[in-house]
């Protein structure tokens, strides 16, 4: 499977009586029937270690952009009818300030890596808190309730998997809870946020901004709002889109069809 194609659903399984395995590319796997896949007997596979450098880039990239006001910057910059560059065009800093981490897994955690270089403040919500040395070497304070990190986090960052307990897991109470200058950064998947109690709090200076590399859907519609503000990044889900990153999911994904064919152990099988 490659971009959630082809769908997977009973008809199509009832069509391949010897099917074994299903390798899907990506980390999420919301768009798979997983309970279909077991009736029928079929495996499934995905690629969740290959893409987390990169995504984690991607997260410091749109951190970056965003509380640094770089697409407007640019804008300003190639405008024809810019005669002069304003001198009370600011950003905000990201060194020293402190980034809330919603979902401590792989990509998570490398965020926090990226973070410790920026002399950042981390705090991290998870299902599981992680061990000592490992909060230890990105300097991360866990928060057990997800209300205390975005009451202190400038950047709340979501990598998070889409499950019924993340569905519009951010919704008009969370934004409130955050702080009017917080910028709010998701590279999971759209639905974990309330896209519409989101517009509502960009609108009503509830948050400052909002960077997406994710949306629902994808893409938005030409006339969503979220597409017409001057605080909001939006990225056609590019995370994991760079050209090793790619090649080593499709390796990931012939691996584990060749082992699920042979009947051995496949590597990143989803339990």
């Amino acid at each position: 499977m490659w971009y959630h194609k082809p769908v997977i659903n009973e008809d199509l399984l009832r069509g391949l009586p010897n099917l074994k395995i299903v390798a899907s590319s990506g980390v999420g796997i919301d768009h798979l029937d997983l309970t279909l896949l077991m009736r029928y007997a079929v495996k499934v596979s995905n690629t969740p270690f290959v893409v987390s450098t990169d995504t984690a880039d991607m997260a410091m990239a749109l951190m970056l952009a965003s509380s640094r006001r770089l697409v407007e910057g640019y804008q300003m910059a190639v405008s024809p009818s810019t005669e002069y560059f304003p001198a009370d065009w600011l950003g905000s800093e990201v060194s020293g300030a402190t980034l809330g981490i919603v979902g401590m897994g792989t990509i998570g955690y490398k965020v926090a890596e990226r973070a410790k270089g920026f002399e950042m403040k981390i705090l991290y919500h998870n299902r599981n808190r992680r061990n000592k040395e490992e909060e230890s070497a990105v300097g991360a304070t866990y928060c057990e309730k997800i209300d205390d990190l975005l009451q202190q986090s400038d950047f709340v960052l979501l990598s998070v998997i889409l499950i019924p307990e993340t569905h519009k897991l951010i919704g008009k109470r969370e934004l409130e809870l955050m702080k009017p200058t917080a910028t709010l950064i998701n590279i999971s998947r759209g639905l974990v946020v309330d896209q519409d109690a989101l517009v509502v709090a960009l609108q009503n200076k509830v948050i400052k901004g909002a960077a997406l590399d994710v949306t629902y859907p994808e893409p938005l519609p030409r006339d969503h709002p979220l597409l017409k503000m001057k605080n909001v990044i939006i990225t056609p889900h590019i995370g994991s889109a760079t050209k090793k990153a790619r090649l080593l999911m499709m390796e990931n994904m012939i691996e584990s069809i060749q082992a699920g064919l042979k009947g051995r152990l496949i590597p990143n099988e989803v339990l």
